[in-house]
């Protein structure tokens, strides 16, 4: 490999910083902008190896989103969990860390020939053949902890020449402009997401946000809730209360989100679920049975639970199941200004009240029989029949056999917590924890 600097076209440049532009403008997810930014750097003739970029996100499950380049291998994307840890060793010895501790902007190191690495990852980076290494901190604001890190690495014998930075300098502003508009929607797509769950959220992505606009739908219908809920919250001080809830939550409410299932909303210590299906058998029939499946997922997964607070000297989680099937509105109701998306209709008040019919017979799930006649050979006991408030007709309350699940369901089973954490995650945990401290002090200033 020969060791004199290639010349660095500013018009290949320009274009890699044009297609930034477009890709951001087009609306592209990180994962293809970050990977075709480095292909096209690459074959604009910058001799990079290896490229590594992070992003803070805002986000329930991450604090950040990790993209690792290789040239010739692809990319691989990392999310990075919102757990707190103590970081490691190997991460405070780290470039990031160092460069967030003196408060630099950007860190170069010449790693040919090999000397004692400075570093521990610039072991690994020296097994690749690099030879020399700059890693960047990019705010996307002075007032938030979100932002890009990450580094550049190449393995050309004669390392990055002047000409090679300041291509990367000028590229870098692009990319997080481009990038913070890229993370700006998916922040978007995950919080409307989160909070209004994955089919509601891509109508009002599309702009269903009018008042009474939505559609009529027919779907089978779920609705949740923790029993003693009130005197736990009496009782018990605020964060074993949510802690429990949580478990709750967790334990019950999880299978009816999966599958066809989508949880509307939470309504205090309950929950309202929906299997759309169209206006025929077949369809309410694998609707029907998608939700009874579910209802035995959520069975066993409280049985599970239980089992592991008796062990720890806590009380059981008790709680109640409406299952029943007919037409919705599914859409926005509220103030012009205030709106909530869910489902409603006399169903939904049917459901509601089957769910509460709970308290009266000792079955954790009820059905209507309406609900019942698509579940096929299911086995059923009838309970009675109820006058329900507002509703003419009798309904005839029934209970599924739940035997089924007093085996172990493969979905109750805690996921398995990943103690280690890349140098990129803990970065991002740091990144963020100093900027809410550098808040708290502005604010003790003011």
């Amino acid at each position: 490999m020969s060791t004199s600097y290639a010349e660095i076209s500013t018009t290949l440049m320009d274009k890699v910083a044009d297609w930034l532009n477009q890709s951001a403008l087009a609306g592209n997810d990180l994962e293809t902008l970050v990977n075709g930014f480095c292909e096209r750097l690459a074959a604009a003739g910058l001799p990079l190896k290896r490229v590594h970029l992070s992003f803070s996100m805002l986000h329930p499950l991450y604090d950040a989103l990790g993209f690792t380049w290789v040239r010739g291998q692809g990319m691989e994307v990392e999310g990075f969990r919102k757990e707190a840890g103590v970081p490691s060793e190997r991460f405070l010895t780290s470039p990031y860390y160092h460069l967030l501790s003196n408060k630099l902007d950007h860190l170069r190191r010449r790693l040919d020939p090999p000397v004692v690495s400075e570093f521990p990852v610039f072991d690994d980076l020296q097994l690749m053949g690099i030879t020399d290494y700059m890693a960047f901190v990019h705010p996307f604001s002075g007032n938030t902890s979100q932002g890009m890190m990450g580094s550049w690495s190449t393995d050309s014998a004669a390392g990055f020449s002047d000409s090679m930075i300041s291509a990367l300098l000028r590229i870098q502003s692009h990319l997080a402009i481009a990038t913070k508009m890229a993370v700006l929607t998916k922040l978007a797509d995950n919080m409307i997401t989160t909070y209004l769950g994955g089919d509601a959220g891509r109508r009002v992505l599309d702009g269903q946000i009018k008042r009474g606009e939505g559609d009529t739908i027919r779907a089978a219908l779920v609705m949740g809730d923790m029993r003693g809920s009130s005197r736990l919250a009496e009782t018990s001080g605020r964060e074993i209360y949510i802690d429990t809830l949580n478990q709750f939550f967790d334990a019950v409410a999880a299978p009816f989100n999966r599958n066809g299932g989508q949880i509307m909303s939470f309504i205090g210590d309950g929950f309202i679920a929906v299997y759309p299906c169209e206006r025929h058998r077949s369809q309410s029939e694998i609707a029907c049975q998608a939700a009874l499946s579910a209802a035995h997922k959520a069975s066993a997964r409280m049985m599970d639970l239980n089992l592991r607070r008796k062990e720890q000297g806590l009380s059981d989680i008790k709680f109640g199941i409406g299952l029943h099937v007919g037409n919705v509105m599914f859409g926005n109701v509220g103030l012009t200004d205030r709106l909530t998306f869910s489902v409603f209709g006399s169903a939904v008040n049917e459901v509601q009240r089957l769910q509460t019919l709970t308290k009266k017979y000792p079955h954790s799930v009820l059905a209507s029989k309406d609900f019942a006649a698509y579940c096929g050979a299911h086995s059923w006991l009838t309970l009675g029949h109820e006058e329900l408030a507002g509703i003419k007709q009798k309904l005839t309350v029934l209970s599924p056999d739940l035997s089924g699940a007093l085996a172990l369901d493969e979905d109750s089973a805690p996921e398995p917590i990943q103690v280690r954490r890349s140098d990129a995650e803990q970065v991002m945990l740091l990144h963020r924890d100093a900027a809410r401290m550098a808040a708290g002090d502005r604010s003790k200033l003011q």
